[in-house]
C-alpha cells in the first residue's frame, strides 16, 4: 500500500496525525536529528574556547554559521543526513559527517573540522538530544495542554460552585455535594500533578565512552574536563549535568517524569469516568452538533464519545511510559541497546496522552448543566438528612441517634414529611428544631461552595 494516513499504523500517524501535530517536530527523528546538531556545535564551539594552542576561539561569523544551521534545520538537511547514514549505519556519525560538509569551504572551520564530536561516545549526543526533545516537548506541548484542562476545570468550579448535587458513596445515595467542588477536587489533584511534572530536572552527561573522560584526558590531560563538560550542559544547553554515570546517563530522571506523566494520566482517566456517569445519570447534557450520530441504529443516542476516548488514550499512554520508567534505568554493565530502541517510542507515549487531553477538552466543552436533574435526584433523597439530624441529636445527649435514624431511613425511600415529623419529636431546642425542619437536600451542603470558589 502506498503510505498515507489511511495506510498508517499508527493511528498517532493516520487519523489523528492533525491532533498531535504539535509533538512532530520535537519528538521525531527529524527532532532528533535536529538536537543532535545542536549538541554537536555547541559541544565544538565550547572546544574552541576550552583555552587550547590547537583550537583557537572561533570568530563570531563563524560561530554565527553553525548555530544557523541549528536555527535553520529543515527536513532536507534531516534527509541528508539519512542518505549519509545509508552507508555509515550509524546515525550518529552521519550527522558528524554531514557537520563536515556543511562548513567545508569555510576556512575557519574547515581547519578545525576534526573537533567535531571530539572526544565524544555517540551517548554523548544522545542523551543530551533526549532531554532538549523532551524539555521542549513537555514546556511547549505538554504542560500547556495540561494548563488548558485545569483552567477550563477551575472556571466550571467555579460557575457550579454552589449547584447542589447528590453524592454517591459506593454508588450509593450520600452526603450532598455541589457540582463545583467535584470539579475543584480535580482540579487541586491536577495542579499538583503537573508541578510535579515540571519540577523534573532533565539530565545529561557530556564524559565518554564509560564516563570517566578518558579519551578527553588522552589529549589534554591538564585540563578541567568535567567543569568543560558542566559548562556546556548548564549554559549552553540549559539542562542540568549529571556527573556520575555509565556510558549511558541513567535514566532515572526520565523514568520519574514518565511517572509523573502517568499519574496525571491515571488523574484525568478518574475524571473521564465520573463525567461518564454524570452524563449516565442526566447531571450534564451534551451539545450536539448537526451532521453527527450517536449510533447506527439508536437515533437518540448522544454518547459520551470524548469522555470514552480520553480514557483509552491515556490507558494507552500510560501503558508505554511505564514500559519507559521500567526499562530505562536498566543497563547491562555499561551500556546496552535497549534503551535507544524504546526511547524512539516517547512521541508516542505522549503523543497518546496529548490525544487523551484533546479528547477530555473537546469533551468538556461540549457539557450542560442539567440542573433539573440534580435537583430531582436531590430531592428524591431526603434520607441524607439522617447524617445531620443524627449530628444534632448527638450533641445534646439524645439517647441512640445514629440507631433511630437507621431504624428510620436505612434501606427505606423517605419523605420531607416523615423526616420533618421525626425531627418535630426531638427534644431539642427550639432554634435547633428550626434550624432542622429548614434543612433540605439541596442546602445540606456544608462548606463545597466555598472550597470550590477557593481553587
Amino acid at each position: 500500500m502506498t503510505p498515507s494516513t489511511l495506510s498508517a499504523l499508527s493511528p498517532l500517524d493516520g487519523r489523528y496525525a492533525g491532533k498531535v501535530a504539535a509533538l512532530r517536530p520535537l519528538l521525531s527523528e527529524f527532532g532528533l536529528m535536529h538536537r543532535r546538531v545542536q549538541v554537536e556545535v555547541e559541544w565544538f564551539i565550547a572546544l574552541s574556547d576550552a583555552g587550547f594552542s590547537e583550537f583557537k576561539p572561533l570568530s563570531e561569523a563563524g560561530r554565527g554559521l553553525l548555530r544557523g544551521l541549528v536555527v535553520r534545520f529543515s527536513e532536507a538537511d534531516a534527509q541528508a543526513i539519512k542518505d549519509i547514514e545509508k552507508t555509515t549505519n550509524h546515525d550518529v556519525k552521519a550527522v558528524e559527517y554531514w557537520l563536515k560538509s556543511r562548513i567545508a569551504g569555510t576556512a575557519e572551520l574547515e581547519a578545525a573540522g576534526e573537533f567535531i564530536h571530539f572526544a565524544c561516545t555517540s551517548e554523548d549526543i544522545n542523551n543530551t538530544s533526549h532531554a532538549l526533545m523532551l524539555q521542549a516537548a513537555r514546556d511547549e506541548v505538554m504542560l500547556p495542554a495540561i494548563d488548558r484542562i485545569a483552567d477550563k476545570l477551575a472556571g466550571m468550579a467555579h460557575e457550579f460552585a454552589a449547584t447542589p448535587m447528590l453524592s454517591r458513596t459506593h454508588g450509593q445515595t450520600a452526603s450532598p455535594t455541589t457540582v463545583g467542588k467535584e470539579i475543584a477536587n480535580v482540579v487541586a489533584r491536577l495542579r499538583n500533578a503537573r508541578a510535579r511534572i515540571a519540577a523534573v530536572q532533565p539530565l545529561a552527561k557530556m564524559n565518554g565512552a564509560v564516563g570517566n573522560y578518558n579519551a578527553h584526558l588522552s589529549a589534554w590531560p591538564e585540563h578541567d574536563w568535567e567543569a568543560h563538560a558542566r559548562k556546556v550542559v548548564e549554559e549552553q544547553l540549559g539542562l542540568t549535568f549529571n556527573p556520575y554515570t555509565i556510558q549511558i546517563e541513567p535514566h532515572d530522571w526520565m523514568a520519574e517524569l514518565f511517572d509523573a506523566f502517568t499519574r496525571t494520566n491515571t488523574i484525568l482517566i478518574d475524571w473521564s469516568r465520573d463525567v461518564w456517569g454524570y452524563i449516565s445519570l442526566g447531571y450534564f447534557k451534551q451539545k450536539t452538533k448537526a451532521g453527527e450520530i450517536g449510533s447506527s441504529t439508536m437515533p437518540h443516542k448522544v454518547n459520551p464519545i470524548d469522555f470514552e476516548n480520553a480514557e483509552g488514550n491515556f490507558g494507552l499512554a500510560s501503558a508505554l511510559l511505564t514500559h519507559l520508567s521500567q526499562k530505562l534505568p536498566v543497563s547491562r554493565w555499561q551500556r546496552d541497546l535497549t534503551d535507544s530502541t524504546v526511547l524512539r517510542n516517547m512521541g508516542v507515549a505522549l503523543g497518546y496522552a496529548l490525544l487523551g487531553c484533546d479528547s477530555l477538552s473537546r469533551g468538556l466543552d461540549k457539557l450542560e448543566l442539567n440542573e433539573a436533574a440534580l435537583a430531582a435526584d436531590l430531592d428524591a433523597a431526603w434520607e441524607v438528612l439522617a447524617e445531620p439530624i443524627q449530628t444534632v441529636m448527638r450533641r445534646y445527649a439524645l439517647p441512640n441517634p445514629y440507631e433511630r435514624l437507621k431504624e428510620l431511613t436505612r434501606g427505606k425511600g423517605i419523605t420531607r414529611e416523615a423526616m420533618q415529623q421525626f425531627v418535630a419529636t426531638l427534644e431539642i431546642p427550639e432554634a435547633e428544631k428550626t434550624r432542622l425542619l429548614a434543612l433540605t437536600p439541596g442546602s445540606y451542603t456544608g462548606s463545597a461552595a466555598e472550597l470550590a470558589r477557593r481553587i
